[in-house]
């Protein structure tokens, strides 16, 4: 099929903002070698953007026609203002489909004082695309210090794969990321459109092999119950049951705890460890 104007004038376009994007200025990792093209690959974009190298290839020689789904992906991916945006979604026969910015989450006050509340057991309250928008001073002690974490970048999934101290913590680290990834496609299924999950997972599909070769798996789970093994650098191996409790003021508001059966070995290691959080706290 031969390009038709418009869509060879989109794919002119795209190579020419694809090529004022240095790897950088797109969160990206920087290669050691010289690269073969200026500013990004189309692969980088096409990861980043969450479709395959191939369909963002056919975009760029204007040999196919894009759905405005996948535009906004893009637009995101490239980092389009608004203008440019227009100027895409014109080339394509759609119209401008404006990224949904939802309101910044946060926790609603009952989660919060439920987790006030619980000084002996972890617990963290998870919102959309897995963030991580609240926690109790035990699980910061058990799985990192969130608070440490730019808030941009407070999300489970991202730590777990960004993270090295992760894959030492959980004994079946590459269990535990493959379900996180997982869950993080139910709550793509959610919010197809949500911008921010949409360059998550561009992100880390471009960072890491593992996370681009199980999303592009397609399993779903949901959040609901398991059992994770720790080995935790203070206070050694934890096998801890963990269970979701969903707000119903806010349903994409979910508390998560981690327990361990009182005067179990875990039992007890749990104990201490938040007697040793207490004390760190304290200095």
């Amino acid at each position: 099929m031969s390009p038709t104007p418009h869509l060879n004038e989109l794919g002119e376009f795209l190579k020419a903002r694809r090529a004022e994007l240095s790897p950088r200025a797109v969160g990206l990792p920087e290669s050691s070698g010289p690269r073969r093209v200026a500013g990004l690959r189309r692969e980088e974009v096409a990861q980043l953007a969450a479709i395959s190298t191939d369909y963002y290839t056919r975009l760029e020689q204007g040999r196919m026609p894009a759905s405005a789904p996948v535009l906004s992906a893009v637009a995101e991916a490239l980092h389009l203002d608004e203008d440019q945006r227009r100027y895409l979604f014109g080339l394509a026969g759609k119209e401008t489909a404006k990224p949904r910015r939802r309101a910044l989450q946060k926790v609603q006050p009952q989660l919060r004082r439920v987790l006030d509340d619980l000084t002996a057991t972890p617990a963290v309250v998870m919102g959309r695309r897995m963030d991580v928008i609240a926690w109790n001073p035990l699980a910061a002690a058990l799985v990192t210090d969130f608070s440490a974490v730019p808030e941009k970048h407070r999300n489970y999934v991202r730590i777990l794969f960004t993270d090295p101290a992760m894959r030492t913590l959980y004994a079946d680290w590459k269990g535990v990321a493959r379900t996180s990834v997982a869950q993080l496609r139910m709550e793509a299924a959610k919010y197809p459109d949500d911008p921010r999950l949409t360059a998550l997972v561009g992100e880390l599909s471009v960072q890491d092999a593992d996370f681009r070769q199980w999303w592009a798996a397609h399993h779903v789970a949901t959040l609901s119950v398991g059992m994770k093994v720790l080995h935790h650098p203070v206070v050694g191996e934890l096998a801890l049951e963990w269970d979701t409790l969903t707000a119903t003021t806010d349903p994409d508001q979910q508390l998560v705890v981690w327990t361990a059966e009182v005067g179990s070995p875990t039992g007890e290691r749990l104990r201490l460890l938040a007697s040793w959080s207490a004390d760190t706290s304290r200095i």
